[in-house]
């Protein structure tokens, strides 16, 4: 077994091999190919499993929605249906691909800050869940789309409630100086409460807030849930609305590098309901039914990138130091966080053991861009060689849901590996595939 880092299920043969529920790192490549996705089957089943039972009080359950935007394959949305979760989804793309796996409108959320008059329609023609409106505009297009259709549309209002989380920029999502939510403090949520409850055509069912996402503890959502509630007993004062739904969103963090440290899955849900049980109690309104969003921490350790080793090269940094670049055969198209976020990752031999001495070295990849990088500093041995294999570890959340074409590389495969057998879960792209569309 490897370290929390890797799937479960990981393991070093003694000749170094990297092995994935039983199946050989090698023969992955050699059947399917690189770069390749290969995603733990169990991994995911179970922590899915463990988050709904984390969240299952007796008194005060959460109902746990995965967010589907992390990585949204069919098999993967049947996983976690099969597991009792149910899917936030933030397209119609991602909710044909949630209906595809079997998942029940009632078991659906929609998300989005624009979406458009098809995906309303078919949030409401497959009765989802809910829709989080996220602004004023929407608000009235989820009515006139309504009408239309001679419905009433469930819907919850998204609040900017001001908190900076812990997090990188691009990937926190409460502050007030962007593009989310409705907010509390220049009383555009008010607004939005006074005219969903007077929309014959809309149900308002209560409120989601979100404050980011890759976050290792509970304080974030301490302040949120705070001015939520104290929100919500605003509007209880002004209009008698007594919400019957709290979603606290995601963003729970996982371990991409040692020092990463999140909380339990178990811990986070108890401080997570303690913090509104005591608020909603502080406030003297009853406690919702709540929910939250995690994603990242469900998919994200379960899966590996195993890449080819292309050009090795040494490269003088200053008169002190160097650094071997190892470039593979994916990159920025295969995973732009790295990029986009400055993430970073975990990476290892895959095809063999090494008794070399390590190096600073940087994994890159094979754009032509400078800061196509996938892993930005590690130590590595500094005998790899073209032909070998790289593995990078937790590469399940926001990699495959965000690869490009870029340089006209076609997009990677995905296989699911369990009990010593993998299986093709999407085929990797073809070029016959890009210039299909290509209509020049």
């Amino acid at each position: 077994m490897l370290d929390a880092i890797w799937p479960r299920s990981a393991s070093l043969a003694t000749d170094g091999a990297l092995h994935l529920a039983g199946c050989d790192a090698r023969e992955l490549a050699r059947t399917y190919g690189t770069p390749l996705f290969v995603v733990d089957e169990d991994d995911v089943r179970s922590r899915a499993a463990e988050y709904r039972a984390a969240y299952d009080d007796a008194e005060h359950p959460f109902e746990v929605f995965f967010a589907g935007k992390a990585f949204l394959i069919t098999a993967i949305a049947r996983w976690v249906h099969e597991a009792g979760l149910g899917i936030d989804v933030a397209s119609g793309g991602e909710l044909a691909v949630a209906l595809r796996a079997g998942v029940p409108g009632d078991r659906i959320v929609m998300h989005g800050n624009n979406k458009s008059v098809a995906e309303i329609e078919a949030a409401l023609d497959h009765r989802l869940r809910a829709i989080v409106c996220d602004s004023l505009d929407e608000l009235a297009r989820i009515s006139a789309v309504a009408a239309l259709r001679e419905v009433v549309a469930p819907v919850m209002l998204r609040l900017t409630v001001g908190v900076e989380a812990h997090t990188h920029e691009a990937i926190a999502t409460a502050h007030e100086d962007q593009k989310f939510g409705l907010s509390i403090a220049d009383g555009s949520a008010a607004r939005a409460v006074t005219l969903a409850l007077g929309d014959p055509r809309l149900h308002l069912l209560g409120f989601h807030s979100h404050i980011g996402s890759q976050i290792f503890d509970a304080a974030g959502f301490e302040i949120a849930a705070h001015r939520v509630v104290a929100f919500m007993a605003e509007m209880a004062r002004a209009h008698g609305f007594t919400p019957e739904a709290l979603d606290l969103g995601g963003g729970m963090g996982i371990r991409y590098v040692e020092d990463d440290d999140p909380l339990d899955p178990a811990e986070m849900a108890r401080r997570l309901r303690a913090i509104v049980v005591h608020e909603c109690a502080e406030a003297g309104i009853p406690v919702p039914h709540l929910s939250v969003e995690p994603g990242r921490a469900i998919v994200g350790p379960s899966t590996v990138t195993l890449y080819e080793v292309g050009v090795v090269k040494d490269v003088q940094v200053d008169e002190q130091h160097h650094r071997q670049y190892v470039a593979v055969d994916g990159g920025m198209s295969d995973n732009i966080r790295t990029a986009l976020y400055d993430a970073q990752y975990t990476a290892a031999l895959a095809n063999r053991t090494s008794s070399a001495p390590t190096t600073a070295s940087r994994i890159v990849g094979k754009h032509c861009e400078s800061g196509d990088i996938v892993v930005r500093d590690l130590a590595f041995p500094d005998d790899v060689h073209a032909g070998d294999l790289v593995a990078v570890a937790a590469t399940g959340a926001y990699c495959y849901p965000m690869a490009s074409n870029y340089n006209a590389l076609p997009r990677p495969a995905v296989v699911g590996v369990r009990d010593s057998v993998a299986r093709l879960l999407v085929r990797r792209e073809t070029l016959d595939d890009l210039m299909a569309r290509d209509l020049g």
